[in-house]
Order: C-alpha cells, then structure tokens, then sequence
C-alpha cells in the first residue's frame, strides 16, 4: 500500500470516518452502508469518497505527511482548491460548517438532514 493512501486510511479513522470539514461520512475503498442507505442519486456515493487533503498543498511545498493531511471527502476537497486563491484550512472549515448549518452545503443538494449527517 502506497504511503499516501495508508496515511488517509488513517486519518479517516482517526476522524471517525468523517469529512474534516463538513462532517459527512466519508466512504474508501467501496460504499459505506450508511452512504447507500441516504442516497437518492449516484451523486453520494462519488462525492463522500475520502480523499487525502493537504493542509499546506503539494504546490506550495507541502509534503505527503501524516502532519500535513487529514481526511475530507471529495466535494470539500474540490471546493476548497476551486479558488483561486483557497482558504487556509481553518477558514475553509469554518465556512463549510457556516453553510451546512444553513443548510446551503454538499448535505442539503442530496437530500440528508443535518440531523442524519452527525
């Protein structure tokens, strides 16, 4: 198993098995059963799939890390580098969090009630 992958492996569990910044459960290597279970559409499962998530990203120095990564699912990961210029990490979180609680985030757009999500 290459390092990168044994390092997400091991945040995600260390997360509990959910998005560092929204929460959601994430699913690797196959569907979670909670995943089938809330989807209505194939977008779930494709867009909870864990992803590796770099503190400080690989363009600006940082490096395949235990310290520099942490779990997120796919949606959070790609909308944080979607900017041009991408919130640090703890903004980006703090955003994400904002907008889930108002319900205008990744949860929302599949149909999960925040009270499902936790």
């Amino acid at each position: 198993m290459k390092a990168l992958k044994k390092i997400r492996r091991m945040k995600m569990m260390a997360q509990g098995g959910r998005c560092y910044y929204c929460g959601l459960p994430m699913w690797d290597d196959g569907i979670a059963p909670v995943a089938q279970a809330h989807s209505r559409s194939g977008l779930l499962p494709r867009m909870l799939r864990c992803t590796a998530e770099h503190l400080q990203p690989r363009s600006e120095g940082g490096a395949n890390t235990a310290e520099n990564i942490v779990a997120a699912c796919l949606y959070c990961n790609n909308s944080r580098h979607r900017k041009k210029h991408p919130l640090s990490p703890a903004a980006h979180r703090a955003h994400v969090r904002h907008r889930m609680a108002s319900g205008r985030w990744l949860a929302t757009q599949i149909g999960i009630s925040i009270q499902e999500a936790r």
